[in-house]
Formats: structure tokens, C-alpha cells, sequence
């Protein structure tokens, strides 16, 4: 039937144009952004799954940074404590030389004031082995703990371990001296006690700090998992996008002409009345 109120075949070209350039929108908009789900628009469900994992690899950021943190600062105190365990040998050297009883005064005192001065020493290494205003081998902290899990549950704990002097750990006393043949003989088995125990407390915080390391490593691996899914959740194919944008480009020049032709068939209806 020819009509010219009701172009039916008009009508059917412009849906199929309607809709060719509503997938040619689409499709440019994947090319632009990189993503075939960008909003959940696109597809509620899986824009949902991508943004709960990319809210797991937020707070792996921040689990991230923790263990960077608690790892430096275990790091820092077992530093000290190295200084301290060198300290202690050179201490012991020095102990074990003023126990020779043929030492005269002048050395013996000269000695001594290296023994003190090194001991003292010990107190000016821990008092500084802090970082991020954490110290863990003074006492003021008994342990540090790290993140291990994007939802804060979980958490990797690393003891203190004291090293000051007239501790459990480094049992020289601050008023130690080697000024006599009897001190120095006595001030031997105390350093050769303080010596075990400081390198007992390294092995403590080394292990201490390879839990950090571990889990840092873990953390790392998950992320560009996470990462990789979400890729895999939500980037456009760019060469699929590149064909369909070629072959939905051919159809709207095809549909625009269609729709020409369409728009001209009412015009038939005049050699009717010629």
C-alpha cells in the first residue's frame, strides 16, 4: 500500500539507523576509554565485581605500605643491634686484656676508659634506632605489628627485643668497668652472656622481618593478579572494537541510504495522478 500519511518503510530504515549509531556510540566509547564496562550501565553485575576487586587492591595499597614500614623498622633495630653485638666483642677484647694481672696502672687505666667509653656507646645506639618514631630495642616497644589483609583483620607481629644496658638481653650494667684484675676477670662471663643473648635477639628480629618480606611479596603478586582479572573483567579487545567500528561505520552509510530511498517512495504516489 502507498501512502503518504504512513511511510512504513521509512519508519523500519531510521530504527535500524537509530540503533546502528546508538552500537556505533558504544563502540567509540570503548576505544576512548580503553573499557568495554565502564559504568554499570554497561553491565551492572560485572561493574560490580570489578569495583569490589579494585577496592581489595586499594587496601593492598595500604597493607602494602604497612609492611614497607614494620619491615623498615625491624631493619633499623637489628642495624643497632649489629652495632651493639660488635661493640660487645670489642668490649670482651678488652675485658679479657685487663684480666692479665702483669698490666701495669697506666695502661689499665687507659683501658678503662676505652671499656667505658665503648660501653656508654651502646646507650647512644639504642637511644637512636628508632624509625617512624618506633624503637624496638629500648623497651618503649614491645612489639610492631603490620597489616596482612586488604580488610584489616589480619596482622603480622614482630616482638621488641631490649638491648640497653642492665637488661635481660645485654646484662652489662651502665656502671661496668674493667679497672681491676677481679672486674675484669667477672666483667668476661658477663659479656660472654650479653654477647649470646644480643645475637639470640638478631635471629628473633631477623625472622621477624622475613615474615614482613614474605608477606610483602605475597601482597605484590596478588595485586597484579587482582589487577589482570579486573583487565580481564572489564578492557575492551581493541581489535575486535577496531573491526566493529569498521563494519558499524559501513552499516550507517547503508542505513542513512536506505533510509533516503525509504523517504522517497511517497513520491510514486504522484505519477499515479498524472
Amino acid at each position: 500500500m502507498l501512502s503518504v500519511n504512513t511511510n512504513v518503510g521509512a519508519m523500519v530504515a531510521l530504527q535500524y539507523l537509530n540503533k546502528t549509531i546508538t552500537d556505533l556510540q558504544t563502540t567509540q566509547s570503548h576505544i576512548n576509554s580503553g573499557l568495554k564496562i565502564s559504568s554499570p550501565k554497561d553491565n551492572g553485575a560485572v561493574y560490580a565485581i570489578a569495583q569490589n576487586m579494585r577496592g581489595n587492591v586499594a587496601g593492598y595499597a595500604a597493607v602494602s605500605d604497612s609492611l614497607n614500614r614494620g619491615s623498615s623498622t625491624v631493619d633499623v633495630a637489628i642495624s643497632a643491634g649489629q652495632s651493639i653485638s660488635d661493640l660487645l666483642n670489642e668490649l670482651k677484647t678488652k675485658a679479657l686484656a685487663a684480666a692479665d694481672a702483669s698490666l701495669d696502672t697506666a695502661s689499665r687505666k687507659a683501658m678503662n676508659a676505652d671499656f667505658t667509653a665503648l660501653r656508654d656507646q651502646i646507650t647512644t645506639i639504642v637511644q637512636n634506632a628508632s624509625f617512624n618514631g618506633v624503637n624496638l630495642v629500648d623497651g618503649t616497644t614491645a612489639n610492631i605489628q603490620a597489616l596482612a589483609s586488604s580488610d584489616g583483620t589480619k596482622k603480622i607481629t614482630v616482638s621488641g627485643q631490649t638491648m640497653k644496658l642492665s637488661g635481660t638481653v645485654v646484662t652489662l650494667t651502665s656502671t661496668g668497668t674493667i679497672s681491676t684484675t677481679a672486674k675484669a676477670s667477672t666483667m668476661i662471663g658477663t659479656l660472654n652472656t650479653s654477647i649470646q643473648n644480643v645475637n639470640a635477639a638478631l635471629a628473633k628480629l631477623a625472622s621477624g622481618v622475613k615474615k614482613f618480606g614474605i608477606q610483602s611479596d605475597f601482597v605484590t603478586k596478588l595485586v597484579d593478579t587482582l589487577n589482570a582479572g579486573i583487565g580481564n573483567l572489564v578492557d575492551a579487545d581493541m581489535a575486535v572494537e577496531s573491526a566493529k567500528l569498521q563494519s558499524l561505520q559501513v552499516k550507517q552509510q547503508l542505513g542513512v541510504q536506505a533510509l533516503a530511498i525509504a523517504n522517497a517512495s511517497p513520491s510514486i504516489v504522484l505519477s499515479l495522478f498524472r
